[in-house]
């Protein structure tokens, strides 16, 4: 035991020598190239002179990096994390004129500016070389992984020999998605855990560094999501086993006179504590869990970037952006990021630029602020989560679940289908295999378990197609005065909210009302996706079609009537509930299985969903779901995104679940797998089996009822 001990310090110490050899290099290529930027005296020094004093500069600098970094991030917890991300640069450039003070010469200088990049430089070289010298041995990897996420357990229990779990949420991606993305070879960590052979992979994209194809480790099994197809109510249901009463991603809730927003941390928060408070039970995560870059927290005794506690300032709380400072707590870390942030927002510039030029259609605006928000949500979060769950994997947690938003972002803007979602496919891909490198090296063995919470549909804007808003129409359809510029409504995008905390700035877009303004009569008409919801605020119960028809006589038929819209739902004194189409239609909702009418394009199980939300308590007074073409899979979203979901109609409401083939079938036989609530149920069955016979267990008495 004590020749192993002295053979890790010696490789230890071989290693950190080699650092500072090539850092003393890089600095004294530095001070070659940059005119602002010297090792020596005006009159001019030996090169001994100047070796050593680029050798202690070094030195010195790797040593305050090491111990003095450290504290200033935990000192900096108040600030904003994206603001740390930037004086990340600043502070290390000061950490460097520090080390050049300290040099025996006193003759080095620097000019703050320049300090920056000489830092920025040295940490990147330092820290890849102490990557590329630790790959080498499996320990040293495994520390280095450690010190990447800054997520080492501290105090804990020792890790059990049972097997533990981690979900990674692919957010957006559906079923049809992944499936092309394999056999295109865009993903080959998912093909080979699928044992699959890409058709084309072979010519289109040769990649010596893939794994070679064999026995499948796991199953692809498709799920239906619930009418509400979006984060906000998957992800509650699959983490808490309950999405009772979502609606849609945001919705108007009359007895408080509030408008609920699924990416809002109040409106997280409550949701949360309204699942918890039907079920009984904290969530999926609450033995010995961690939920990383999630909306809800799953009952997870560690949270980071989970946006239902990004609004508590104090204590724990804190914990909800502590994965940026864990992840910048390395320089390093900060620099690789920052590249790659910038390199992405080119890169989104130049794709919607070419989009533009070559007259793409469908396409939406991709300016502004968006090219800075997709680099966030495909750079920043996949990075600082990534590395979180490689910390709670390399920590020994029991279960560990994490959204990555970055298909979900993209595809919005950029549609479903296309180069630009390929491409982040393919960085999706090599995030999967990094963590699946990092489970190998973990104290205990980890199933590791890939799903969606929804996909996407195509399709043009309902704005773009008919030149104005949902909005819109239901005024004209009330007799109110329509305004001649159609306002724009806003993306509910995941990453949008995301940056918001981050930024310390938990508040809605300038679109977002918590409280109806104007006159009390005028509807409340809200979207998500391809779904609808119009309210009347100063009825307080749900209105029926017959109120509704007393009210405004030509809604209902000018809405039901329109091309750009697929059927209504709505509340009947003489059936319950009604779903209503074109040209008079109308069946009520216990007669939707034998006469799906206005349902028929949407396929099996839309009756089903449809009958679900009509028993929530806020449901709005009238829901409306968008035109859907069978042939295409293509929906008309009533937001401004070409790729879309929320409601009914295509791949969004097809995501997939991919397990490993050690844990028991989802689904017996020819079953299927559908809503949230169900899926949250194999989750736990398979947790269960984790604990236990490593054997496909029978199902619960519960689970069998459901």
């Amino acid at each position: 035991m004590r020749g192993v001990r002295w053979r890790r310090a010696v490789s230890q110490a071989g290693r950190s020598l080699a650092v500072w050899a090539v850092s003393t290099l890089t600095m004294l290529v530095l001070a070659g190239i940059l005119p602002d930027f010297r090792l020596q005296s005006a009159d001019g020094d030996s090169a001994t002179t100047i070796a050593v004093t680029a050798a202690v500069g070094a030195g010195v600098f790797g040593l305050l990096s090491a111990l003095v970094w450290p504290l200033l991030v935990r000192l900096l917890l108040l600030v904003p994390a994206l603001v740390l991300g930037l004086l990340v640069f600043f502070l290390n450039g000061s950490l460097l004129l520090i080390a050049l003070r300290l040099t025996p010469s006193g003759q080095t200088e620097a000019a703050p500016e320049t300090a920056v990049i000489v830092a920025a430089v040295m940490s990147a070289v330092a820290s890849a070389t102490g990557g590329a010298l630790a790959v080498r041995d499996d320990d040293a990897y495994r520390r280095r992984l450690y010190r990447l996420a800054d997520r080492r357990r501290r105090g804990g229990p020792p890790c059990a020999a049972t097997p533990g779990t981690v979900f990674l949420q692919l957010d957006g991606v559906g079923h049809d998605v992944l499936s092309a993305a394999v056999d295109k070879g865009l993903m080959p960590t998912v093909a080979g855990w699928l044992g699959r052979t890409p058709a084309d992979a072979a010519e289109a994209r040769p990649d010596p560094a893939s794994r070679p194809t064999g026995l499948p480790t796991h199953r692809l099994t498709p799920w239906h999501t619930d009418w509400s197809s979006q984060t906000g109510a998957s992800q509650l249901g699959i983490l808490h086993g309950s999405n009772h009463d979502v609606p849609a991603f945001r919705w108007y809730e009359k007895d408080s006179r509030e408008v609920m927003v699924c990416n809002r941390p109040t409106s997280a928060a409550e949701l949360q504590r309204r699942a918890v408070e039907r079920t009984g039970d904290g969530g999926l995560l609450t033995l010995d869990g961690a939920s990383r870059g999630n909306l809800f927290g799953g009952g997870a005794d560690e949270q980071a970037l989970v946006l239902s506690i990004a609004t508590r300032r104090r204590g724990r709380e804190t914990r909800s952006r502590a994965g940026y400072f864990a992840y910048f707590s390395d320089p390093a870390n900060a620099v690789r990021t920052a590249l790659s942030f910038v390199a992405e927002v080119v890169r989104e510039i130049a794709q919607s630029t070419r989009a533009r030029l070559r007259k793409e259609r469908p396409r939406v605006s991709r300016g502004g602020l968006y090219p800075f928000v997709r680099a966030f949500a495909t750079v920043v979060e996949r990075d600082v989560v990534v590395a979180a769950v490689m910390g709670d994997l390399l920590a020994g947690r029991t279960a560990v679940y994490a959204d990555l938003v970055a298909y979900d972002e993209v595809a919005h803007h950029s549609g479903p289908l296309g180069r630009d979602t390929d491409q982040v496919l393919g960085r999706l891909d090599r995030a999967l295999a990094l963590i699946e490198k990092a489970a190998e090296h973990a104290p205990r063995p980890y199933r590791i378990v890939v799903l969606s919470d929804h996909g996407q549909s195509p399709g043009e804007t309902f704005r773009a197609r008919y030149g104005l808003t949902l909005g819109d129409l239901v005024r004209a359809g009330s007799g109110l005065p329509v305004p001649r510029r159609a306002e724009r409504t806003h993306s509910g995008a995941e990453a949008r909210a995301a940056v918001r905390a981050a930024l310390r700035r938990p508040v809605e877009e300038s679109g977002e009302r918590h409280r109806p303004a104007g006159r009390r009569s005028e509807p409340i008409v809200l979207a998500s996706g391809n779904l609808g919801l119009i309210s009347f605020p100063d009825v307080p119960h749900r209105m029926t079609k017959e109120e509704i028809d007393a009210r405004h006589p030509a809604l209902l038929s000018t809405l039901a009537n329109h091309p750009g819209i697929g059927f209504l739902l709505v509340r009947s004194e003489e059936h319950g509930g009604v779903v209503l189409g074109a040209h008079g239609a109308q069946t009520p909702l216990d007669r939707l299985d034998d006469e799906p009418g206005p349902l028929a394009p949407f396929g099996p199980g839309a009756a089903d969903a449809v009958r679900r939300t009509h028993s929530f308590p806020h449901t709005a007074d009238i829901m409306v779901n968008s035109f859907h073409d069978p042939a295409d899979g293509e929906v008309l979203a009533f937001e401004e995104q070409i790729g879309s979901h929320g409601g009914l109609g295509g791949a969004q409401s097809r995501p997939f679940l991919l397990s490993p083939l050690a844990l028991s079938a989802p689904v017996d036989g020819g079953g299927t797998l559908t809503g949230a609530e169900h899926l949250h149920r194999v989750l736990r069955r398979w947790l269960r089996e984790s604990d236990g016979p490593q054997i496909p267990l029978e199902q619960a008495p519960e689970e069998r009822a459901a």
